[in-house]
């Protein structure tokens, strides 16, 4: 058997054909949903990058291991101690390390583990291929690689490849004679001006006001797509464009790893899954284009599976899905050696897809974190998110956020206030889950660690953007907002003071 995993960098699912999107931006990627399968209801369980793939690879999640942040003590998975025998639990309990175990040849193509020193994310590899620029790669840095290993080895039995598309992670830098598919096309309808006003009296890193990270000088060396501000709708849908454009981009080489394999002829003998570590916020909770919060639109990934011969055509798995059960699905579909591994070693992740055959594995509820810009808790059920805001990472936040999806969709009012017994009742699960999960780890709780430390690494306050970023605030009329976070630190602010 052969499994490719294609793991696109902040790919969120609504701005896929095949979760319904109205521009065309992923027709290859909508090919493979065709002949396969998508999981409708999909989430990373710890954002952004570090936490993720940490837990993907590591098969648990990041509350009971304690990485939850970009840096400081809680970047790191801590040291076993005595207990370490001649290899360690991290490394034996590794998705690679048991794939290995069970026959196969593991190689992953990515500059992820150099950009962030996660080597956490390659034990049991045999094989990883660094291209060398640490994220700012392009997908055809990324394909040339691929290329070379497929047509090496690509024809052998029995291998697991990893492949880490950089495409639309920000900067939005798509070669500009790729052009813009998108010049004609409408952006999403809940994006008005009042929204935009309302974003524009806030603040925040990568906020309207400050798109590119604490203020509006947006480098064009980098950012070739995107503005600095988002002034008007004009501004907006520039900035899409820019996004959906990568999306675009790192399709185009979906499907030309696609050609290759059919040029093996293995393409009807390879499991190709299609997912990402997190999605992106596009102006949503006031962030446009990073990955900032523990809300539907950083956490949310898609999830894309199509297994040669299996009666899964065209199919969608309901249910909400943690992103370990789709590592847990892997190595289920890998072999029998996989499943009873992912028991020995305490796997969290549940499989949903059984060799073709639909697995009940339905989580009532999800409990999802995010630690590198905010420290934030969230639950995602039914058509409610919940989310609890310890620190803001110098946003406009309430301690509690409650948002109806169903009514909507884009988390523009925070119902909270008027449903205090709901979030009284759920806040509850959500607090208890996560003290169970903290229970578990070395370091006590790792949200304690990390606001010990000062707060998640992009946003401390007294870093070094702090007072350059409280003069910005007074210099573009928000001395108030300024006032409040010199008082106030990235507390939760009142709910009457809130936007969000």
């Amino acid at each position: 058997m052969r499994i490719l995993y294609i793991d696109i960098d902040s790919m969120r699912p609504d701005h896929l054909g095949c979760y319904g999107y109205h521009r065309n931006t992923s027709p290859n990627i909508d090919l493979l949903a065709a002949d396969g399968a998508i999981v409708r209801n999909l989430y990373a369980s710890d954002t952004p990058c570090l936490p993720s793939r940490t837990g993907f690879f590591g098969g648990r999640f990041g509350t009971q291991t304690g990485v939850v942040n970009h840096g400081g003590v809680c970047a790191d998975l801590p040291i076993q101690g005595r207990s370490r025998d001649f290899r360690s639990d991290a490394a034996n309990r590794s998705l690679a390390s048991i794939l290995t175990r069970c026959g196969y040849w593991t190689a992953s193509i990515s500059p992820f583990p150099r950009r962030h020193s996660a080597y956490q994310m390659v034990y049991g590899f045999h094989e990883t291929i660094d291209t060398g620029r640490g994220g700012l790669e392009n997908a055809e840095e990324i394909f040339a690689e691929v290329e070379r290993w497929l047509n090496g080895r690509g024809k052998q039995n029995n291998w697991f490849l990893h492949v880490n598309m950089w495409d639309p992670h920000t900067p939005y830098d798509t070669p500009v004679e790729f052009g813009n598919p998108f010049e004609g096309d409408p952006i999403d309808p809940w994006l008005v001006p009042d929204v935009l006003e309302k974003q524009r009296e806030s603040y925040g890193p990568h906020s309207a006001r400050e798109v590119p990270d604490y203020d509006s000088n947006m480098n064009p060396k980098f950012w070739p797509w995107g503005r600095g501000e988002i002034a008007s709708l004009d501004d907006a849908k520039i900035h899409i464009d820019g996004y959906d454009c990568g999306v675009r981009y790192a399709d185009q080489y979906v499907g030309r790893i696609m050609n290759i394999l059919a040029d093996l002829q293995i393409d009807e003998e390879t499991i190709v899954i299609v997912a990402a570590d997190h999605g992106e916020n596009l102006g949503e909770l006031n962030i446009w284009g990073d990955h900032q919060t523990a809300d539907e639109f950083t956490n949310h990934i898609p999830g894309v599976i199509r297994i040669p011969g299996s009666a899964f055509k065209n199919h969608v798995i309901e249910g909400f899905h943690y992103h370990l059960d789709l590592a847990a699905t892997i190595l289920d579909i890998a072999s029998d050696k996989g499943r009873d591994e992912m028991v020995q070693w305490n796997w969290q992740g549940r499989p949903f897809v059984l060799r073709g055959d639909a697995l009940a594995s339905d989580r009532e509820r999800l409990f999802l974190s995010q630690g590198a810009w905010s420290l934030q808790r969230s639950m995602r059920w039914d058509d409610w998110l919940l989310i609890h805001t310890q620190h803001t990472g110098i946003k406009d936040f309430s301690e509690w956020m409650l948002y109806d999806l169903k009514k909507d969709p884009h988390e523009t009012t925070n119902v909270a206030a008027a449903n205090t017994e709901l979030v009284k009742e759920q806040g509850r699960y959500l607090q208890e889950e996560f003290a169970r999960m903290a229970s578990e780890c070395c370091l006590g709780d790792p949200f304690k660690v990390v606001a010990d430390e000062g707060g998640p690494l992009h946003a401390r306050v007294h870093g070094y953007n702090w007072i350059p970023y409280l003069q910005r605030l007074r210099e573009t009329g928000r001395a108030h907002h300024a006032d409040w976070l010199e008082r106030n630190g990235s507390a939760p602010r009142p709910p009457e003071l809130a936007a969000y």
